[in-house]
C-alpha cells in the first residue's frame, strides 16, 4: 500500500523525525491560509500516489500567501500520470545548504533490510544508482540483532558527517529503520534529507510503501488508504484478486505465477521489447477473472499485444483456453494475443486456440518473440 507524502509524514514524525511545518489543503483559500500561518514563503506540493510530481509541475514554490493560493488553484487543475491532484502540503520554505538521501528497503537477495544513503539527495535513487553507483553507501542490518550502532556510525561517516551532524543524522537513521521494521515497510525513504542553514537536518520529503499483508493486524495504517485516489488500474487488479503494477512498456503481461511473471518480463527484454505491466492472475482463474486481468492491461493505452504464459499446474490448459476464449468474446481486444500454455492437456489448449486465430508459442523464447514483433507491428 502507497501512502500520500503527508501520511508518510505523520508516521516518521511519531519516530521522532523531524519535518518543517506544513498544512493539508484541498482549495486555494485553504492553501493561502495555510501559507500565512506558515510564514508566507512555502512551497506546494501535489499529493498523489505517482512518481514525477516534480515535472508535471506538481511541486511549485511561492513566496507569499497569496501566490500560494494562486499556484495551488494551477496544481489542483493538473494530473500526474494520469491521477487528478486533489490536495496539496503547502510546506515551509527552509534554507538549505546540502540534501542527503536516506532509505530502507527490503533486500530480497541478501535477505536483510538495507539502509541507504547518499550524498547526492534530491535526485532519484534510481538515477544516482544507474549514473554514479558508488555514490549509494549501503549497510544490511541483521534480522536478530537489528541495526547496529556502528552500522549508522559508519554510514554517517561515509556521507562526510562528523560531529553534531553525525549524530543527528544517525539519530535519524536509527529512527527510520524503527518505523520500517515497525509498519511492515517494503519501502521508506526520507529524499531530500536537507542540511539548514542553522545546522539541523529536516525531512523534505518523504515516501512510505507498506506490506499490504500486514494491514490486518495494523488497522491504523490500513487506514491511510484512499482507493479513490489511488491508480484506477491497481485499485481494480487489487478489487478482482490479482497483482498488478503498471511499467512503462508496451506488451501486456497476463502470467500466473510471480516468479513466472518475472522471468516473462526478463525474456521480453531479452528480445527487445519493453512490458507494460506486471500481473500475476494466480493458480486456477477464471474466466471472468482473465476477462477482468485483460481489460486492466487494456486499460493502458501503450499496450499493443498482450502475452499469456500460463502454466496449467492446477488448472488443465484446455480449460484455461477456453477461459482465454470466453474473455476474448467478453472484452473484444483489438491487439494481438501471443498464448503459451504447458502443463496438462497443454496441446489440446493451443489448438483450441489456434482454431480461433489465436497467435501460439510452446516456448517461452518463442511467445516473448512473437509479442515483441506483434507490439511492433500493431
Amino acid at each position: 500500500m502507497k501512502t500520500h507524502e503527508y501520511q508518510a509524514r505523520e508516521v516518521l514524525e511519531g519516530y521522532g523525525i523531524p519535518f518543517p511545518p506544513a498544512s493539508v489543503a484541498e482549495s486555494p483559500e485553504e492553501a493561502e491560509t495555510a501559507a500565512r500561518t506558515l510564514g508566507g514563503s512555502v512551497v506546494v506540493k501535489a499529493q498523489v500516489l505517482v512518481g514525477g510530481r516534480g515535472k508535471a509541475g506538481g511541486v511549485r514554490r511561492a513566496a507569499s500567501a497569496k501566490e500560494a493560493g494562486r499556484v495551488t488553484g494551477e496544481v489542483l487543475g493538473i494530473s500526474v500520470r494520469g491521477v487528478p491532484v486533489h490536495k496539496v502540503l503547502v510546506v515551509q520554505a527552509v534554507p538549505v545548504i546540502r540534501e542527503y538521501y536516506l532509505g530502507a528497503v527490503l533486500d530480497r537477495s541478501a535477505r536483510r533490510i538495507t539502509l541507504m544513503g547518499s550524498a547526492m539527495g534530491g535526485v532519484d535513487i534510481e538515477e544516482v544508482a544507474g549514473t554514479t553507483p558508488d555514490a549509494i553507501v549501503r549497510v544490511r542490518a541483521d534480522p536478530l540483532l537489528g541495526l547496529a550502532d556502528y552500522q549508522t556510525r559508519d554510514l554517517a561517516r561515509a556521507l562526510g558527517l562528523t560531529g553534531e551532524q553525525a549524530r543527528a543524522f544517525r539519530t535519524i537513521a536509527g529512527a527510520l529503520y524503527r518505523a520500517f521494521v515497525e509498519c511492515d515497510c517494503s519501502l521508506l525513504e526520507v529524499n531530500p534529507l536537507a542540511l539548514t542553514e542553522a545546522g539541523g537536518f529536516v525531512a523534505l520529503d518523504s515516501k512510505m510503501i507498506i506490506d499490504d499483508n500486514s494491514l490486518s493486524r495494523r488497522p491504523e495504517l490500513a487506514a491511510m488508504r484512499n482507493p479513490e485516489e489511488e491508480e484506477p488500474a491497481e485499485a481494480e487488479a487489487r478489487h478482482v484478486g490479482v497483482s498488478y503494477i503498471e511499467l512503462e512498456g508496451n506488451v501486456g503481461c497476463l502470467v500466473n505465477g510471480a516468479g513466472l511473471a518475472m522471468a516473462t518480463m526478463d525474456v521480453i527484454k531479452l528480445y527487445g521489447g519493453e512490458p507494460a505491466n506486471f500481473l500475476d492472475i494466480g493458480g486456477g482463474a477464471g474466466a471472468d477473472k482473465v476477462a477482468a486481468a485483460m481489460r486492466i492491461i487494456l486499460s493502458d493505452p501503450n499496450v499493443k499485444a498482450i502475452l499469456f504464459n500460463i502454466f496449467g499446474g492446477i488448472t488443465r490448459c484446455d480449460e484455461v483456453a477456453k477461459g482465454i476464449l470466453v474473455a476474448m468474446e467478453e472484452v473484444k481486444p483489438k491487439v494481438p494475443m501471443v498464448v503459451r500454455l504447458v502443463g496438462t492437456n497443454a496441446e489440446e489448449g493451443r489448438k483450441l486456440l489456434e482454431n480461433a486465430n489465436m497467435i501460439t508459442a510452446e516456448t517461452l523464447a518463442d511467445a516473448a518473440q512473437k509479442a515483441v514483433q506483434a507490439a511492433k507491428g500493431a
